[in-house]
């Protein structure tokens, strides 16, 4: 499957967990996987993830990391494709960008255009 290079457009889906929104809500679903999270109806388990990422940030800076959390984040990263092994594992990919025109009615090499394919 691939994805689009400049991620999902839209707006952000509401937080689906109790209590506030933590940072990062908002940069987690403008990623190019956002757009297979959308379809897939996944906003539990990408909240799910922010939240176990958040827990296990706060425990690596209070000096004290936990190694029952690390190892469920990197779970749950596989699952969203957010590694490049993961991406790999779902087969998907990040498609790179068309190269914009630098003037109007200039001329796009088909080799450019189509070596995304």
């Amino acid at each position: 499957m691939s994805l689009p290079s400049e991620g999902r457009r839209g707006s952000t889906p509401r937080w689906p967990l109790p209590g506030r929104t933590p940072a990062g809500w908002v940069d987690l679903w403008r990623l190019p996987q956002a757009v297979v999270w959308e379809r897939d109806r996944s906003h539990v388990q990408v909240a799910t993830y922010l939240a176990v990422r958040t827990a296990a940030h706060d425990a690596l800076d209070a000096g004290v990391p936990n190694a029952a959390l690390l190892s469920e984040l990197r779970q749950i990263e596989d699952r969203l494709g957010l590694s490049s092994m993961a991406l790999k594992r779902l087969q998907w990919e990040i498609a790179e960008p068309v190269k914009r025109l630098q003037s109007r009615g200039g001329v796009i090499d088909a080799a450019d255009r189509f070596s995304h394919l």
